[in-house]
């Protein structure tokens, strides 16, 4: 009975080549022997169907006849009777040649490369830890922008040596482990064949070249923990909670790029002023023959000038007055101070008030 290739790897039969490789690579993963897998058939039967499946002769044969005519030998038609064939029905010889190599017909580097580390056998450059840090600022630096200064403890390059972890005034010499190439190239036996991968050596980090004599200051790692001064450029308009990257400021690496840093901003409320978008809002109190008659009134900016702000009569309570240009820097200009007025009324009207109030009775007000 033939097989449903499509059932097998869990796709449509429209499925394009890109949703075969990623079924099979999920099901490879989870069946893969090295990973762990207990079911070797089920996964010499993903294998076989994505063989197939990928191929897009064998596809277009195996949709039309039911199997696929290329890469089947005449001792295909049975199962288990065969010799030095320990999958079957399926010709695996194009497989056993290892990677890089002709007779290979996918790219099985690429498809286990989650499963064997890397991607693909492709080297990828070290790179340090990444850090983070909490940074609390006032709200006008928040508003305009600031440079502080930090101290922190991290992994840093070795100022003493350069981070080449040798003794100051003596050469590098060949690492025995690797010969000077930095890498270490293992090979390991698989039911598909060899897997070839290459990692760094752990002699010399990768280098290729080991200090003669080491380093006093890191014994020759290149780097070592030490207290450092970051700057940090916060840019005007940060909002709270943002966060501010900085490129390789994070822990050095001997053999590689620092990782880097990144630093959350937490700004403290202002007495006075909140944000809205780019908008600075505020509450103005006035009194309530101010409201009715209007007038003029001082208030002091974020940037700490007098502003004269007037305020025309029959004002209400929450009625905006805008003012623009006063607000948020960004997107090429400021946004606008938003002054909200109250009417606050007096606690204790005089008898000479109180008369002045009910002569405003009689008046419909």
């Amino acid at each position: 009975m033939t097989k449903d290739y499509y059932n097998v790897l869990g796709v449509d039969k429209r499925a394009t080549n890109d949703d075969i490789k990623r079924a099979f690579r999920k099901l490879a993963h989870k069946y893969h022997p090295d990973k762990g897998g207990t079911d070797e058939s089920r996964f010499k039967e993903i294998t076989e169907a994505y063989a197939i499946l990928s191929d897009e002769k064998k596809r277009r044969e195996y949709d039309t006849y039911g199997q696929a005519f290329a890469g089947r030998g005449p001792s295909s038609s049975t199962g288990s009777g065969q010799t030095g064939n320990p999958f079957g029905g399926f010709d695996f010889s194009q497989f056993q040649q290892g990677f890089g190599q002709g007779g290979v017909e996918f790219d099985f580097g690429d498809i286990f490369g989650d499963i064997f580390g890397g991607r693909g056998g492709r080297a990828q450059t070290p790179r340090g830890r990444d850090i983070s840090i909490d940074l609390e600022i006032p709200f006008k630096d928040a508003i305009f922008g600031t440079t502080r200064t930090v101290l922190i403890a991290k992994v840093s390059t070795c100022t003493l040596c350069n981070g080449t972890g040798a003794k100051l005034g003596t050469e590098l010499e060949t690492c025995k482990t690797c010969n000077g190439s930095g890498r270490i190239h293992e090979t390991r036996n698989s039911i598909l064949g060899q897997f070839n991968s290459v990692r760094a050596c752990i002699a010399c980090g990768g280098i290729g070249k080991i200090p003669r004599e080491k380093c006093t200051e890191c014994k020759g790692h290149g780097v070592r923990r030490r207290e450092e001064e970051i700057k940090i450029h916060v840019p005007a308009g940060i909002d709270n909670g943002e966060m501010i990257r900085l490129p390789q400021q994070g822990e050095a690496i001997q053999t590689g790029i620092a990782g880097d840093m990144y630093v959350k901003v937490h700004i403290k409320p202002h007495a006075t002023f909140r944000r809205e978008g780019f908008n600075l809002v505020m509450n103005l109190p006035i009194k309530l023959t101010d409201a009715l008659l209007g007038t003029v009134v001082l208030i002091e900016t974020l940037e700490g000038k007098t502003l004269e702000v007037k305020i025309p009569p029959m004002k209400r309570t929450e009625d905006l007055l805008r003012i623009a240009g006063k607000g948020v820097p960004g997107d090429g200009g400021r946004g606008d101070l938003i002054i909200r007025l109250e009417v606050a009324l007096p606690h204790k009207l005089s008898g000479k008030a109180k008369k002045v109030v009910e002569e405003l009775k009689t008046e419909g007000l």
